[in-house]
């Protein structure tokens, strides 16, 4: 008997409940630590800035010298980024500076060159009432020698590796992505660019979830398509463990029907199977497991079912593992037609999102909703979620929605 399907909240909570984030460090070039997650806390190595520098172009002085406007100063010197004047500003003495450059010893204040007359003598005379600090970035003010800038945790972005080249970090201590290996079956298929025969199909949803797999932080290693054959799937899963993959993830043949052999083939390899038939739809048969460590995810062989399973199950496993934040994609909308009586499986209804006359989020599901027809789904911006046994709901009723995509409409 193959028991009652399981409601997805279960099958979700059953599946994290067996996963453990990655917690292995590796070290990596700055330039490719973006969209990484930090290891170990990370502090600065200098100060910055490292001494107090100018702000704008103008000059360097002491504001008591220039309490108000018409006071007149002689110039005698310069400073420029990465070119400091060497000497000191006494009374009634201004330098020349530039934005980035050192304040000189004795300056208080900088003086923009758009409030400064400048006179024939290599004198100023100011149109500005000056006061102390002005326009001077001191000394530490962004950060300190030893300060933790970045906690250990923080998913990197272009501010932070930029903060930190700034706090001179060449290389960063990051988590290891989690390994996903990534297997499609069925004699059926054939990889893109291949003329197929009357009895074959294009292998499309491999790369739909593996674009999945690396946008949630994790790695791919594709193995490839493998034929409906016992022996060749159970190798194809030797090969996972021999890469120490922390998922494998199969596309097809994970049910029991005479030509599916995932499920008996990872079975016959030592998976312990917690369950495989889900009360939703697209993606009833979809298979979860575990085999010496490694997480096994069976998800359906159609492509948009598996899409479906990859991002209601497969992207929240790997956000767990990889110690990513989840893509915020739950939401609410208006629905423009009016949804019919639902059935025990917990429907995902592919929809375009706009906003109606009052700005509110309005969904527009299509009218056929197979789930053999992919185009649909790359049309979609969401999923209406319909729960099982829900009442028709008349339309302009709102209804809870998966983003697939940021919508900015």
């Amino acid at each position: 008997m193959a028991g009652p399907l399981l409601p997805v909240s279960e099958a979700l909570s059953r599946l994290l409940s067996r996963a453990r984030a990655v917690d292995e460090a590796e070290w990596v070039d700055l330039a490719q630590a973006d969209g990484r997650v930090l290891a170990q806390d990370l502090a600065a190595r200098l100060t910055q800035p490292p001494f107090n520098a100018s702000a704008m172009d103008g000059y360097a002085l002491r504001a008591e010298d220039a309490p108000a406007i018409g006071a007149e100063l002689r110039v005698i010197g310069e400073a420029a980024a990465g070119h400091a004047f060497g000497g000191q500003v006494g009374q009634g003495e201004a330098v020349r500076i530039f934005t980035g450059a050192p304040v000189p010893e004795g300056a208080d204040a900088v003086l923009i060159q758009e409030d400064a007359e400048v006179l024939q003598d290599g004198r100023i005379r100011t149109a500005f009432a000056v006061t102390k600090g002005r326009h001077i970035r001191p000394k530490g003010q962004d950060f300190a020698l030893d300060e933790t800038v970045l906690p250990a945790g923080t998913l990197l972005d272009h501010a932070h590796v930029t903060v930190a080249a700034a706090m001179n970090h060449p290389r960063l201590s990051v988590l290891r992505r989690p390994r996903v290996a990534l297997i499609a079956t069925g004699d059926e298929l054939i990889a893109p660019g291949q003329t197929p025969r009357a009895d074959q199909i294009i292998a499309s949803n491999t790369f739909g979830v593996a674009a999945l797999i690396k946008a949630a932080g994790a790695e791919v290693i594709d193995l490839g398509i493998v034929p409906d054959d016992s022996g060749l799937i159970e190798a194809a899963i030797d090969q996972a463990r021999a890469l120490r993959a922390d998922v494998l993830v199969t596309l097809g043949g994970a049910s029991v029907g005479d030509h599916d052999l995932v499920q008996a083939s990872l079975k016959a390899k030592g998976m312990e199977l917690d369950f495989w038939r889900i009360a939703m739809r697209p993606g009833k048969p979809l298979m979860v497991g575990s085999l010496d460590g490694m997480q096994v995810l069976g998800l359906p062989g159609n492509p948009v079912a598996s899409l479906v399973c990859s991002l209601l199950f497969l992207e929240p496993l790997l956000c767990l593992l990889a110690q990513r934040p989840l893509p915020s994609r739950p939401a609410t909308a208006i629905t423009e037609t009016t949804l019919a009586q639902n059935d025990q499986r917990q429907d995902y209804l592919r929809a375009t999102l706009r906003r109606d006359v009052e700005g509110r989020l309005q969904a527009v599901s299509f009218g056929k909703q197979d789930s053999s027809m992919m185009k649909i789904f790359a049309r979609s911006d969401a999923l209406i979620i319909r729960p099982p046994f829900a009442p028709e709901l008349p339309a302009g009723s709102p209804c809870p929605i998966l983003l697939l995509r940021p919508f900015v409409g």
